[in-house]
């Protein structure tokens, strides 16, 4: 029996073939970009040869990579204070449950008022308490509980953020409940009774994302909003679509932005993009951060290396089609 081949050795920090390492091609350390980045990374992304995400870990000092995968059944989602524990606040909030019909990010499913008597069940509950001591006595808060099914379907909202309208447009239509989220948050998401991750959101946090609500970066420089930490969903278009729907939390972000770059992206010619303008997720993020002022040397770096990396995949591309004829 012949001996299984051994699979061609990888560069531990790139994940690249070792003939074919990205770390060498940096002229420079990494930026310390005061912008820090979060990169919600689609699953089916994280081992595909060409994802740019590993040229931003490489190029950036503070950057987050985070997993995402998509709502098969249901999940939860968990939004509470930054330096609290999961442990609930002794509080009354309120609860509400929504038929298959509502889907959040789908068209107009989810905007706009709820008529009566459509599978809306309003009810009353009171938060489980506890205490935790150490220097002193301190209450864990929950703001937010969010049930979601596949592809952006609400089941069930609970928040101890207001009483009036518990809903999830109720949350969104109240200046007081973002004004509470906008000084920061942590958020779990749980799937299949397994946490999935966890996530700090910082106060000054935008997300990048052509949403209904986006607007041009230097819009929130006119408004004198300082963008702290940037979030970037990377996937396909179609992914980083379904990751959008799929995380209600994002839509709770007082800033969303987005790019209007003319020209094709540097993956033309390896991955089909599906429009012009459609870029690279290191390209999304080099281009915002130029705007947002941060070193244009260091960021251009990390697009020549990028670029070096598609024509690898080019030029591996026409060695495999010689060998065909």
């Amino acid at each position: 029996m012949e001996s299984q081949q051994s699979k061609r050795p990888t560069c531990p920090a790139c994940a690249k073939p070792t003939q074919l390492c990205l770390c060498n091609r940096f002229r420079s350390p990494s930026l310390d970009n005061q912008v820090s980045v979060t990169i919600l990374q689609h699953s089916l992304e994280r081992k595909h040869a060409l994802n740019s995400t590993r040229i931003a870990r490489l190029g950036l000092k503070n950057v987050t990579v985070t997993t995402v995968f998509d709502v098969h059944d249901e999940a939860e989602f968990l939004i509470r204070v930054i330096g609290s524990d999961s442990v609930h606040r002794l509080e009354k909030g309120a609860s509400f449950e929504l038929d298959d019909g509502s889907r959040l990010g789908s068209g107009n499913a989810y905007h706009g008022s709820l008529k009566i008597g459509e599978s809306l069940n309003i009810y009353q509950h009171s938060w489980i308490t506890d205490k935790i001591s150490s220097c002193g006595e301190s209450i864990s808060e929950d703001l937010i509980r969010i049930s979601m099914k596949k592809r952006g379907v609400i089941s069930k909202v609970s928040t101890s953020l207001m009483e009036d309208d518990p809903s999830f447009d109720g949350i969104l239509a109240s200046p007081a409940a973002i004004d509470v989220l906008a000084k920061g948050f942590v958020v779990t998401k749980f799937s299949e009774g397994k946490e999935e991750f966890e996530l700090e959101v910082p106060p000054g946090t935008a997300l990048l994302f052509p949403s209904e609500g986006s607007v041009m970066i230097n819009d929130l420089k006119e408004r004198d909003l300082k963008v702290r930490n940037l979030i970037v969903l990377d996937g396909t278009w179609s992914k980083a679509r379904r990751m959008y729907v799929e995380n209600p939390w994002l839509k709770l972000l007082c800033s969303h932005v987005k790019l209007e770059i003319e020209g094709a992206s540097l993956y033309r010619e390896v991955r089909r993009q599906p429009r012009e303008g459609c870029l690279s997720t290191v390209e999304s993020i080099v281009y915002a951060m130029k705007e947002m002022g941060e070193d244009t040397e260091g960021l251009d770096n990390m697009l020549d290396v990028f670029e070096s990396m598609v024509g690898d995949q080019r030029r591996c591309k026409d060695e495999n089609f010689v060998k065909v004829l």
